[in-house]
């Protein structure tokens, strides 16, 4: 049986009152794609928050490699191993590209990037950092600005950086968002990777086709409840989960 890695316990969640996440139980496997979907306004974004410790749940627990992480703050988890991507890239702007790889790849050593790139650990982060850049079809310099990087490479490589910090869970949302049919192969490609390496990865994605293809189970939210949890084909003929997402008319 594979390492649980991450477990959300009865999570609840509101705003004023709107309820966001109402009594969420889900688990990540070592290995594993978590896919999390739902119409928009269903809680999913939300439920990264609370897992990543931005928003702090108002009942329930968050366990991450079998410790209690409900109420530490969000540098404590990225430190323990909980990596996370943005439905936009979240870049600083006015660096090179390098530059803001530094940022991520400080969380695999807390002496800095400089010694994790050029010391003991440099070879074996160099070859890391190859694979990945292959994978990702990467050509540019190391000191272009990041800004000077196409949307669809700039979502690519928030998932590149996510990645070299070595975590034990990935969050990912909205990777194909925006991106061409093979910019959404190469973020498939890419997670493919991670899960390999043994690390856990939950997925919120609208792109249906990337969903199925890639997910290993799926949990659907609506008006932050659970109303479907199961692989692939289960969702996919599930009735209520074809009435409130799949088969709406809105497909956003």
């Amino acid at each position: 049986m594979a390492e649980c890695l991450l477990e959300v316990r009865n999570v609840n969640k509101a705003f004023g009152g709107v309820v966001t996440a109402e009594n969420v139980n889900m688990t990540v496997e070592a290995g594993q794609i978590r896919g999390l979907i739902g119409p928009n306004g269903a809680g999913k974004t939300t439920l990264l928050n609370l897992i990543s410790g931005i928003y702090d749940v108002d009942s329930g627990q968050i366990i991450f490699n079998g410790q209690d992480v409900t109420k530490l703050p969000t540098h404590k988890r990225a430190r323990m191993g909980i990596g996370r991507t943005f439905q936009s890239p979240r870049f600083m702007n006015r660096a090179n590209i390098e530059d803001n790889l530094k940022v991520g790849t400080d969380l695999l050593n807390q002496f800095g990037y400089i010694q994790s790139f050029f010391g003991k650990k440099g070879h074996d982060f160099l070859a890391d950092l190859n694979e990945l850049m292959e994978i990702a079809g990467f050509t540019f310099d190391w000191e272009d600005q990041i800004t000077a990087l196409p949307y669809g490479q700039q979502k690519l490589l928030e998932i590149v950086r996510a990645m070299l910090a070595r975590p034990k869970v990935i969050l990912v949302d909205e990777p194909a968002a925006g991106l061409n049919k093979q910019e959404q192969e190469r973020a498939s490609q890419l997670l493919f990777k991670a899960v390999k390496s043994g690390m856990g990865v939950v997925l919120i994605e609208h792109s249906m086709d990337m969903v199925m293809s890639i997910c290993d189970r799926i949990t659907v939210l609506s008006f932050g409840r659970v109303i479907a949890e199961g692989v692939p084909v289960e969702i996919a003929n599930n009735k209520d989960v074809v009435e409130a997402y799949l088969g709406g008319d809105d497909d956003a």
